[in-house]
Order: structure tokens, then sequence, then C-alpha cells
């Protein structure tokens, strides 16, 4: 290649990469290390970004470099549907050990996120031979049409893409959930009798670091299971760890029919997971589940790395220390600013609301702002929500409180750029 800067390089994107593909800044990374990635200009920016939730425990953690290159000498690829590996089998063992739940569960491997969700779906509806499927309000689930269709945000990431697909079904999130309501919606909306499975974020992403009441789960999972419909839990994003426990959903002590797992897995080497009840995920017909580069061998390796590392490292014990400095630094900011409005978010899964004034709307522009100033100033750092006027933060849940201390420090400085 013959550009080395980030100048370069942005015009060869821009010659052969689709204007569909977005880029929230052209910093072109060359490497990383912990919470910090160095572009190929040898700049350092302090990740609060983290690959949007992959990198809990950071980037090039050595431990997992060592898993993937051991691996990658082996063997890079059999396919798992064709001859299973060692790896592919013990992982699913740990994910069974790890996962809510005390029962047998089972697992299937794929490649994204979106395909975990679709193939949860399809999982539950040939459970329950129903065919439905309810979501709710401000939800993320993909970009294929089943879970683009889940997706509540229409731009970017259902514009122009329609029809959607069928049999879809939206509830609004986090508002009380009792037996009248759901009648309510029952009688509205789609017959009980035909949904296969409510999906949810325990805490949404996406839709802006969204996290319901302390009994919602409790009573919305009851309720399912009184009706014959499975419970789903999408912890691409919150799971493993983000939010001090493995996964999100154990804040609210309920037990999920099927989980999905990826992102931070395998430390953004690119695996999902379903795990699920046993019973459940042995309903589908032999064949009837499965992809190319699912459960790729040297991902397993690294996603087996990953979870030594949760042991041996306390990673979970860090979330929580990083959880409680987040929300007080945040904290300060609803005293110091009066455009920042509510925090979102539990554990190290934060956000915060960036206003057009005190008590005011939500101000994308003035978010992107700070975005695009931090960018500048050495912090990888996104937006989110709805109206993407929340700031988000999923650095690595091994930062430094020296890169957390600068991070903040670059941020403070955006927030200043946009008073008055």
């Amino acid at each position: 290649m013959d550009g080395k800067t980030n100048k370069q390089l942005a015009e060869i994107r821009k010659n052969f990469v689709s204007n569909g593909v977005s880029a929230v800044a052209m910093n072109f990374i060359e490497s990383g290390k912990g919470a910090t990635l160095y572009d190929v200009e040898g700049k350092s920016y302090v990740d609060f970004a983290g690959g949007i939730g992959a990198m809990n425990v950071g980037h090039s953690h050595p431990k997992v470099v060592e898993a993937i290159v051991e691996q990658a000498r082996k063997l890079t690829h059999s396919c798992f549907f064709v001859n299973p590996y060692e790896s592919g089998v013990r992982l699913a063992e740990k994910l069974a050990e790890i996962t809510p739940g005390t029962g047998p569960k089972k697992t299937v491997f794929l490649t994204s996120g979106a395909e975990a969700v679709e193939n949860a779906v399809k999982v539950a509806r040939v459970y329950t031979k129903r065919p439905a499927v309810i979501c709710f309000e401000n939800a993320y689930h993909g970009r294929t049409l089943l879970t683009m269709t889940m997706t509540s945000k229409i731009k970017p990431f259902k514009l122009g893409f329609g029809p959607m697909a069928p049999e879809v079904y939206r509830m609004p999130f986090g508002d009380t959930v009792d037996a009248e309501y759901l009648l309510d919606y029952f009688n509205k909306y789609i017959n009980p009798e035909a949904v296969a499975a409510v999906v949810a974020e325990p805490v949404q992403g996406e839709g802006g670091f969204i996290t319901p009441g302390p009994d919602y789960f409790q009573k919305l999972v009851k309720i399912c299971h009184d009706l014959g419909i499975l419970f789903v839990a999408d912890e691409i994003q919150s799971g493993m760890g983000r939010t001090g426990k493995m996964f999100a959903i154990e804040n609210w002590g309920v037990e999920p029919d099927m989980i999905c797992v990826g992102k931070s897995l395998a430390a953004g080497m690119p695996i999902s997971a379903v795990v699920g009840r046993a019973d459940i995920m042995d309903s589908v017909h032999v064949g009837g589940l499965g992809g190319t580069y699912g459960g790729n061998p040297v991902a397993c390796a690294a996603a087996l790395a990953v979870l030594d590392v949760f042991e041996q490292e306390g990673i979970l014990e860090k979330a929580v220390a990083l959880g409680k400095k987040l929300e007080t630094k945040l904290t300060s900011y609803q005293s110091k600013y009066d455009f920042v409005g509510g925090l979102r978010g539990m554990g190290a899964m934060r956000g915060f609301e960036i206003l057009t004034g005190p008590n005011g709307g939500p101000a994308a522009d003035k978010a992107k702002a700070v975005v695009d100033y931090c960018h500048a100033n050495g912090l990888i750092l996104l937006a989110c929500g709805t109206y993407g006027h929340v700031i988000r933060i999923l650095a690595p849940l091994v930062i430094t409180d020296e890169e957390l201390e600068k991070g903040f420090s670059i941020l403070e400085k955006g927030l200043d750029s946009i008073k008055g």
C-alpha cells in the first residue's frame, strides 16, 4: 500500500469502500494495547468505545493473542459443521457453565450478533410452533432482514431497505409490566398464542443505554412463561462483564430461555453464540442450524482465552470498580454542565444525555460536536440513542486510572467546547 497517512488512506477508502459504510472519524488505527489505540501516524487515542463493546478485556491482550497465534499455526478452518474440533466443544461446555440457568444447556455458534438473534428466533419458532416475535421500542438487534426489522431506529438502519420481515411486533421498553398491560397489548396487536418469543436487550445499547426498573424482567418473564412464550436475552453488547455481572440479565435474577452472546466473547474475533435450554436447542432438526464460519477454531481459541482472563484477572471486579468511577464522574457533569441531562445504563455501561439546555430536548448536533472534538484530540467516543444525543462509554474493563483520567480530561474539554 502506498499511503500511510490518515489523509492518504481516507482517499483510498473514498475511492473503493461503499459510501453506505459509515466511519465516525478518519483515524486509521494500526495497533492497540489495553485501552489505548494508535493510528498510522503514531497518534494515540484513549478508547472509550471499545470497538462498540467488543474489547472488554482490552486490545491485544497477550493471553488472547497467544491463543490466536497458537491455534492459527495448527488450524484456521475446517468448518465446525463438517469436522468439529476441541476448542469448539470446550467453548460450548464453558458457555453452558457461565450463562444463567441451572439446567442442561446447549449452544450453536455463529459469526455475528445479528446471526445469533436471528437464529434464536428460528429456534423459538420451531420449539413453540408459533410465528411471531415481540421486540421493543429503541431496540437494536442487527442489520439482517429479520434483525433490521426488529431494530427500532429507522435512519440509518432501515431507511430504504423495506419491505420488512413479517410477524414482528413492538412494545414500549422499561414501562411498568403487569398482566393488565400485556393483556391489553395482546388484545390490540397480537394473539399471545401466536407469539414464539419476546427478545430484549437487558440494557439497550444503540437505543441509548436504557435500563428498566428492578422488577421489570421478573414480571415480563413470568407473563411470557404463563403464556408459553420464550424469553430471549440479547446480551451481545451488555454481556461479558459489561454491567458488573457476566451477563446483564443476572442483575434482575431471571433465567432466559435463550441468551445471545457475541462482541467481547472473543475480544473482537468474529464469533457469536446462542445458548439455551437443551430441550429448546435440541428441538431443531439436524442440519437446521449452522454456517460456514460459525465457531471458527481461531475465534473459539480466543474466546476460551478471554474466559480464562476473566477468571485469572478479576475482570468482573474491575467492571464493578470502573462502573463506580464512571457513575461518580458523570454525576459531577450534571452539576457542572446545565446541558447534561439524565444518566443512563448500569455498571461500566454508562451514558449521559446532551440537551439543548436546562430541561431541554435532545441535542444531537451538540453530542456530535463533542464526539468530533474528542476524536480530534485523542479520545475515541460514540453517541447513541434514538435521537443521537446520548454520549456512551464502553471503555475496556481493563482501562488504567491514568488512561481513564486522560480520557475524562479530553471529554471535559469537549463539553466545555459546546458551552454557551
